[in-house]
């Protein structure tokens, strides 16, 4: 018996939202700390507007027709279109609001500008919404037995120690920062946003990027979450996994920084801070990539 037959259509429909969102910025994360990303749509002209969304819609009808973000398949050609309309107002969303978040769409952002901007970063973050399923499949399903009935959690062999476990979960969160960050931590982007940046706002930054992280492992029902929720372990209640994770993710930031010179012990404190907090956004996605991918 599927997750599907079992919730009730309102929970299943907000899952599957969820999946869209979480592989939305999974995907999205490393092209939204691209200026060039940015300077492209400031000069992004309405016709180009309309095909690079007409070219986004159409991956996404053909990445639906094998996968997209929801746990049932679509299967007519009807309701193929619709989802398909429906990643597409996920990746604006989710797009929208990322370049709000670090500042790079404000009030005084001219509409047409703002425009191109959101629509190019929607591009990959349609991709993503379009390969949630793909990606990141639920495992508890595939864990489950030929009669329907589910492996019993505390025999998954390699997790019967709660310490095993809590180094096992926090190498994962690390290393996938440690990817996202090693990336993105040499760029002139993460100084220019911290820049523009007040202090209320990084406090914004730290509670998206703890809401982004719950949602990524907890709410689009990625990965193994039956397993997951059992096991003994700091990392296996939602609120300390999410918590400690991302405190990871800003240690890792903040050796990424060091180690790319972009933090020296004579710059002030605001400015370890700030950086540490705008790379935390992107490696606390890579982190909690890396926990699905354990």
């Amino acid at each position: 018996m599927t997750n599907a037959n079992r919730q009730s259509p309102w929970r299943t429909e907000l899952d599957d939202l969820m999946r869209g969102v979480a592989g939305a910025f999974l995907f999205g994360a490393p092209f939204l700390f691209t200026m060039e990303v940015w300077w492209k749509g400031n000069f992004t002209s309405p016709p180009r507007m309309l095909l690079m969304l007409g070219i986004a819609y159409a991956a996404l009808v053909l990445l639906d027709l094998r996968g997209g973000f929801r746990t049932e398949h679509s299967r007519t050609w009807p309701r193929i279109f619709t989802d398909s309309l429906e990643a597409l107002a996920i990746a604006l969303l989710t797009a929208t609001l990322s370049l709000i978040l670090i500042g790079v769409v404000r009030f005084d952002t001219g509409l047409e500008a703002a425009m191109g901007r959101i629509i190019t970063e929607a591009l990959p973050f349609s991709i993503g919404v379009g390969i949630a399923n793909n990606v990141l499949q639920n495992r508890d399903e595939n864990n489950a037995g030929t009669d329907g009935s589910r492996k019993d959690p505390s025999k998954h062999q390699g997790h019967d120690n709660a310490w095993r476990g809590t180094l096992a979960d926090a190498g994962a969160t690390a290393l996938g920062a440690v990817i996202i960050a090693a990336a993105i931590s040499p760029t002139d982007e993460i100084p220019m946003i911290a820049s523009t940046l007040s202090s209320s706002w990084l406090l914004v930054i730290i509670a998206s990027s703890l809401l982004i992280s719950y949602i990524i492992v907890f709410e689009a029902n990625f990965g193994a979450q039956t397993m997951r929720r059992s096991q003994p372990g700091l990392f296996q209640n939602p609120i300390s996994e999410t918590l400690a994770s991302y405190l990871i993710a800003l240690l890792v930031s903040l050796l990424m920084l060091l180690l790319f010179q972009l933090l020296r012990a004579e710059d002030p404190l605001s400015q370890w801070v700030s950086y540490t907090i705008v790379l935390g956004l992107p490696a606390t996605i890579g982190g909690a990539a890396g926990r699905l991918a354990l």
